[in-house]
């Protein structure tokens, strides 16, 4: 099939064994790096995966909403937004999209990005919706998956954390995204029976394959 139909995953998510946990700081560089080095023949990629414990600010972010990191690290990126945190039990779904190909705007890709969570969640019988204002989506007015992402050279690198099922005591440490009073919220709050992790996050591909018209979507389960 041509370039325009492939989606390459890179699935480090395991079903039963622990997931590996990630250093962010390699994963960002690897993401610039395939940024840099693509070509116009080069699919676009998804990385599914789990970082280990970090604070991550967006360029232009405040530390001041970073109220007391503690042991978690903090590290300073390239996206837009404020601070959030990511660690085990979330599921970081990084989309590295040819903008241009696809005939995507920043804010048309942010909304996407929204509706695949929204769309997954749905079939969990969850109601959940975006927020222009402060990108995301939300839960009864709680956050259960935070968006922040790059684009160079027109290719968006970055992309969605959602919560799976983790200790949300290190959010209790900052204003999540900048509010003060934001609340977070995880798949395992919301159902009764937590479906498989790793299963969830191929729902998340099936979901952004569908609304991005990705025909030949190949997986890769290699180690990082």
């Amino acid at each position: 099939m041509a370039v325009d139909d492939q989606l390459h995953v890179r699935h480090f998510i395991a079903d039963t064994a622990p997931t590996q946990l990630l250093d962010y700081e390699s994963v960002w560089q690897a993401m610039k790096d395939f940024t840099r080095t693509r070509t116009a023949d080069t699919a676009d990629q998804l990385w599914l995966l789990e970082h280990a414990p970090v604070f991550t600010l967006g360029k232009a972010a405040d530390e001041a909403h970073v109220l007391d990191a503690g042991d978690i690290p903090m590290v300073r990126v390239d996206r837009g937004g404020q601070v959030t945190y990511h660690g085990p039990g979330q599921i970081m779904f990084y989309a590295m999209i040819n903008l241009s190909r696809r005939n995507l705007g920043v804010r048309a890709l942010v909304e996407c990005l929204e509706r695949v969570v929204i769309d997954v969640l749905a079939t969990y019988g969850i109601e959940a919706y975006g927020d222009r204002k402060a990108p995301g989506v939300y839960v009864e007015q709680k956050k259960i998956a935070a968006l922040g992402l790059r684009v160079s050279r027109g290719c968006s690198y970055h992309g969605l954390c959602f919560n799976f099922d983790f200790d949300t005591a290190p959010f209790s440490r900052i204003n999540p995204c900048g509010f003060p009073d934001l609340e977070v919220t995880q798949l395992q709050q919301q159902v009764s029976v937590l479906p498989d992790k790793a299963r969830v996050a191929e729902q998340l591909v099936e979901a952004l394959s569908a609304r991005l018209a990705y025909h030949d979507v190949r997986y890769d389960y290699s180690k990082w």
